[in-house]
């Protein structure tokens, strides 16, 4: 196995620009409608990861979980914590196996782990 891109569902594109792009700092890779008042697929990144988020029913489950590894978690974590993001203010947390997580719920109840540690 290569690559694995995980697919996000979202139902508001202007929260969900604010969220991955304003706040975590992803940047858009790609745009795409079938027609102009369709659901929108996008593609975004931030440094490694990739993901894609979509508006179409049935291509993903809100509420899902993603991993994310995170080469230096106390420094993005000190850059989110000076956006002063007024819908959430994350933490990280040393877990007992030994990595360190920092758990951000996206607008639409995706969960997005960003960890370092053991198991890099």
């Amino acid at each position: 196995m290569s690559r694995v891109v995980p697919i996000l569902r979202i139902f508001d594109e202007t929260l969900a620009r604010a969220f991955y792009m304003d706040y975590l700092g992803f940047e858009v890779l790609f745009e795409h409608r079938f027609e102009e008042d369709a659901p929108l697929y996008m593609g975004v990144q931030r440094k490694q990861c990739e993901l894609h988020l979509s508006e179409h029913f049935g291509d993903a489950t809100p509420g899902s979980s993603v991993r994310v590894q995170e080469t230096d978690l106390a420094g993005y974590h000190g850059a989110l914590s000076q956006k002063n993001y007024r819908h959430y203010q994350p933490s990280v947390i040393e877990q007992p196996w030994g990595s360190l997580d920092m758990t951000i719920l996206d607008p639409f109840g995706n969960k997005l782990i960003f960890y370092q540690g053991r198991e890099d």
